[in-house]
């Protein structure tokens, strides 16, 4: 009777343990990649890009649907009197937003209005180092804009500020913005988002005089 393995019947055995091992070992890795890289299935990637500040997109006349296009014209009237009105405390977040030449306000107005905009109480004093405030100014509206002519709306709102103690100034205002709407305009490519259309407020009157609500603000 034979008690032990002869060395070729041992080294077979062996090698098809190897052999075994090496397939359970290739197959799990197989199965990890295909987990983890699924080359049998289509990938979408982007690419992002850091292009310079004063780099600009070139807006193109596109067909669009009225009824869209006058509703997005509404809802930028109303972002763009929030971004012009709306006060907070910290005064460098109104900076940010006022002041800087990337903030919504340059953004979004023809220069002429921006540089009549900075010259308000308000945006002037914080401009110029005013320190953080107690208060702060939403808006709130009446309703949407209403249209008056192409490109010109009338847009009522509320406005007021609040303190610690309170509110401290409450009236109603009626704004008359008249919009630039320009096939071909130039935007910013870090605005791009911002104002995709490339529209401006070209006009800002406030309708029955008084002092802009900036200024009122100003001298409470």
């Amino acid at each position: 009777m034979q008690h032990r393995i002869e060395p070729p019947i041992l080294l077979s055995r062996l090698m098809l343990f190897v052999f075994a091992a090496t397939v359970v070992v290739l197959f799990v890795l197989f199965m990890t990649m295909e987990k983890m890289f699924p080359l049998n299935r289509p990938q979408v990637f982007f690419v992002t890009t850091r292009p310079e500040a004063d780099t600009v997109v070139q807006v193109v006349d596109m067909p669009v649907d009225d009824s869209s296009l006058e509703v997005y014209k509404q809802a930028f009237i109303m972002e763009y009197v929030r971004a012009r009105n709306e006060v907070e405390k910290n005064a460098s977040v109104m900076r940010q937003k006022w002041g800087n030449a990337n903030g919504l306000v340059a953004a979004w107005s023809a220069p002429d209005v921006y540089d009549n905009f900075i010259k308000t109480g308000l945006p002037n004093a914080i401009l110029n180092d005013y320190p953080d405030f107690e208060f702060n100014c939403p808006v709130r509206f009446k309703g949407r804009p209403l249209k008056v002519k192409p490109n010109q709306y009338s847009v009522k709102f509320e406005y007021f500020c609040e303190n610690n103690n309170g509110q401290t100034m409450k009236k109603d205002y009626t704004i008359r913005i008249g919009l630039s709407v320009e096939n071909g305009a130039r935007v910013k490519w870090n605005q791009r988002l911002n104002n995709p259309l490339g529209i401006q407020v070209s006009e800002y009157i406030l309708d029955g005089g008084g002092a802009d609500p900036l200024d009122t603000v100003y001298r409470q």
